[in-house]
Parts: C-alpha cells; sequence; structure tokens
C-alpha cells in the first residue's frame, strides 16, 4: 500500500539542500522536558480540559481518524494541516521551530528525518508520557525506527517492506513461471526475460537514494548509524555495500536492467508499456501501480523480494513515516495522546490501511482478516496485503539513518546515483559517496566512527 509522502518516500526526485544543524534547535523546548512519568490524573486533567492542538499530517483521509480521536475526547480539537510532504514540510517545520512561532503541535515525519529532528532537540522524548508501553503494539522494525537508547521520538504510522511485483505475463513469454527467489537467479532471469522479450527485468534509477538504502537493508549492509548526540557512523562502501553494488554494476554492465529515473513519464511510460518485468518496491508499489499503469490490470502478480541465501526470508525497507510530538508543545499530553490513538486504535489503523492507504505497523493491524484477506483484481485475484504482511515480519529491525539525511540524499546523487545513471564505475561513485559524506559530517561538528 503507497504512502501519501511521495516526493522523499516514493523515491526523492528533487533533492533537499544541506541543513546546518545546529541552527534550529527550538528555544523554548529545555522548558517542557520532563523525566518524571505523567500521572493518570495529569492525563484525564488535560484530556477534559478544552485545548487546540494543531496536527501537520500530509495523510490523505487522515481526518477520519482524527474525527474517531475527537469522539473520544470532545474537549479537544484538533486542526489537520497539510503544508506539503516530505522535503517541503520540513523546512516549514525547521523555520517554525527556529522562530518559536508557528509549529504545529504534533508533526508527521519519516523515519529517514527523525534523527534530524532528534538531534537538535526538536521532538518531545514519549517516555514519560507512556510512549515506551507502546513497543508489544508495533513491528519490531517500525519501532525501532522511532525509540533508541535515549527515548520514544515519535509513534509509526506506516512502512514500507521491499517485496517484488512482476508481470507474469512477460515472464511467461519467456518460459519463466514464477518469480525469481534468489538475487542469482535474478540474474539469470534477467539475461533471458532481455532474449526472449526484449524487456528490462527492472530499473534502478540514479535519483533514488531511498531504494538503494532498500537494497543495502535487505542485503543486511549497515550503512549509517546513529543513537542521538553528536557521534555518527558511516560506511556506504563496506565490502557488504560493494557486494550489492557489484551485483548491480554486472546487471547494468551487460545491459539488462535500465537505469530510467523512477516517478518521471519515462518511468510511467516503461511500467505501461511493459519496458520493465518487475520491479522491486514496497508495500506502497501495489496500489501505486493500480493508479498510475490501469491498463495493465491483471497482469501482474507480487512475491518476496529476491534472496541472497537461498532459502532466506530477508527484507529491508523503503518509505515509512511516524507523528511526532514538538518539544515545544505547549498541549504535550493532549499532542501524545493524538498520536497515540491515531497509530494504536484498531479502528483508526484499519481505515488508513484500507481507506488511507498507508501500510500498517501495529501487529493488530497486520493479522486482522479485514487487512490480509482483501483479493487484489490488479494482481489476479491475490492477497498482496496478506504476502507484504509477512514480509514486513522479515525486515531486520536494526536499521539506523544519518542526522542529515537531507544532505546524504543530495551527495549521492551527485556520486553513486550519478554513475548509475551514466552506467559508469559504481564502485568509485560509492566510494566518493563516502568521502563526501564523512567530510560533511566533519564540517557539522560529528564525530565519525
Amino acid at each position: 500500500m503507497r504512502t501519501r509522502n511521495t516526493a522523499m518516500l516514493l523515491g526523492t526526485i528533487a533533492v533537499a539542500t544541506a541543513v546546518v544543524l545546529t541552527g534550529c534547535t527550538p528555544a523554548s523546548s529545555a522548558d517542557t522536558t520532563t523525566t518524571k512519568t505523567v500521572s493518570q490524573s495529569e492525563i484525564d486533567k488535560a484530556m477534559n480540559t478544552p485545548t487546540t492542538i494543531t496536527y501537520w499530517t500530509w495523510v490523505d483521509g487522515i481526518q477520519k481518524s482524527v474525527d474517531m480521536f475527537e469522539k473520544k475526547y470532545p474537549k479537544i480539537t484538533v486542526n489537520v494541516v497539510n503544508v506539503g510532504s516530505g522535503a517541503d514540510e520540513y523546512s516549514k517545520l525547521r523555520a517554525a521551530l527556529k522562530s518559536g512561532k508557528g509549529f504545529p503541535d504534533v508533526a508527521q515525519i519519516g523515519y529517514d528525518y527523525l534523527g534530524s529532528f532528534e538531534q537538535t532537540k526538536s521532538l518531545l522524548d514519549l517516555t514519560p508520557y507512556g510512549g515506551a508501553a507502546l513497543k508489544s503494539k508495533f513491528t519490531e522494525a517500525a519501532w525501532n525506527q522511532v525509540s533508541n537508547k535515549t527515548g520514544v521520538w515519535a509513534i509509526p504510522q506506516d512502512s514500507g517492506p521491499l517485496g517484488n511485483l512482476y508481470r507474469q505475463d512477460i515472464f511467461q513469454k519467456a518460459g519463466l513461471t514464477s518469480a525469481p527467489a534468489t538475487w542469482d537467479d535474478f540474474a539469470t532471469d534477467a539475461a533471458t526475460i532481455k532474449a526472449k522479450t526484449g524487456s528490462y527485468i527492472t530499473n534502478v534509477p540514479g535519483n533514488d537514494m531511498p531504494q538503494w538504502i532498500g537494497f543495502f537493508w535487505q542485503a543486511g549492509v549497515k550503512p549509517f548509524s546513529y543513537s542521538g548526540g553528536t557521534k555518527v557512523g558511516i560506511d556506504v562502501n563496506s565490502a557488504d555495500a560493494k557486494k550489492v553494488i557489484s551485483y548491480w554494476q554486472d546487471l547494468i554492465k551487460k545491459d539488462l536492467v535500465s537505469v530510467d529515473p523512477d516517478f518521471t513519464d519515462e518511468f510511467y511510460q516503461g511500467l505501461a508499456k511493459g519496458k520493465y518485468a518487475s520491479w522491486v518496491v514496497p508495500a506502497w508499489g501495489p496500489l501505486f501501480l493500480q493508479g498510475t499503469v490501469k491498463n495493465t490490470s491483471g497482469l501482474w502478480r507480487a512475491a518476496e523480494a529476491p534472496q541472497w541465501t537461498a532459502g532466506a526470508h530477508v527484507s529491508g525497507n523503503w518509505g515509512g513515516s511516524s507523528n511526532a510530538v514538538m518539544a515545544p508543545t505547549k498541549n504535550a499530553i493532549a499532542a501524545y495522546e493524538l498520536s497515540k490513538f491515531v497509530n494504536t486504535d484498531f479502528d483508526s489503523t484499519i481505515h488508513l490501511a484500507n481507506d488511507a492507504s498507508l501500510f500498517p505497523t501495529t501487529n493488530d493491524t497486520l493479522t486482522s482478516p479485514q487487512f490480509t484477506e482483501a483479493k487484489s483484481d490488479f494482481f489476479g485475484g491475490q492477497k498482496v496485503n496478506k504476502l507484504y504482511a509477512g514480509i514486513a515480519k522479515t525486515v531486520d529491525p536494526n536499521f539506523d539513518f544519518l542526522p542529515f539525511m537531507d544532505y546524504a540524499n543530495s551527495s549521492f546523487n551527485e556520486t553513486l546515483g550519478k554513475a548509475i545513471t551514466e552506467r559508469g564505475d559504481l564502485i568509485a561513485g560509492l566510494d566518493a559517496w563516502q568521502n563526501e559524506l564523512v567530510t560533511y559530517a566533519k564540517q557539522q561538528g560529528f564525530t565519525v566512527k
């Protein structure tokens, strides 16, 4: 199922400029920091006091979940505001926090950007409000994206476990009866499909860092590490990363995969006209295809992503977002309760999954027949939700992002991304990306390990 953050989570086409992280710490953040546990009586008082809070979100259809919350807590009014998705929202959020004016109480933030807001002390630690007690409600991978040893910084909302969507008709034309189970099979099938049908087995763009991060994640590569503070780990050109890149370098060199920029007219035409026989894409991919290439309905099937080890069941993640409470809010309890309700109440989460197209992160929703038993005509009657719900449990839960993913994205496009687009030396591009990230991190005052 597709997340609505198309600017960032569907494959960051536009690149945000680098942000000097030390310049946007909210002046009043220290005023709202608390170490004591908030009592139930304090919660009851706050939720029965007339209060208005502001919620920045890019999710179409979120109002229904908010209505449910307001019905349960009639004294609380929520102003839902869409100021843009991804980088558009983040730039406005940083500016508002820096000025101390116009910031929301709750904001939707992608997992990969939480670190940048945590590093500037812009997020409220939700632990004293009961945040840590929510851990068991979510998949381990989703929960680890919003929490670390220093606190709970948001509530998971949606995720993007990687699977493989493929054109059954093109595979059958090539004499193939199923999706490739391993990446070795994928390479073999790529040659067969190209020779017998003229199609590329897939497209690997140079303008989409999150997709490549997903490839690394699924392969067990740990390119980044960060757990708060000013220490970061940068290892994008590790031996394991180079194994992944060398694999794709070989397919690119043999012209068995295309390197078209994604989420462009050329890319959409490629999907519609069978240029690509498959797409290794997260759980938002099925719905995205249904809305983009309706003419191919019934031709697609879904499977797990190919595995590096035969018989394994391991996935990565591409996309997903959370709801975070801003540190300087004057309505911390109500803001937390809104974030918790929208993302843990069953009626809310099943609505977000089935009607708002957000792939769920709560275990209850991922195992509910209301979600898993839906059949998709676009995928030949397949229960795609059920497939991806199973994949969600196989995502490696231990994966970090840097607190300056804005810059990581732009430097990717100029280094590894450029090498991919030009069908050049991907290993050299990977090394250049490593060097640029380390240099930038040190310039910004981080200690690099």
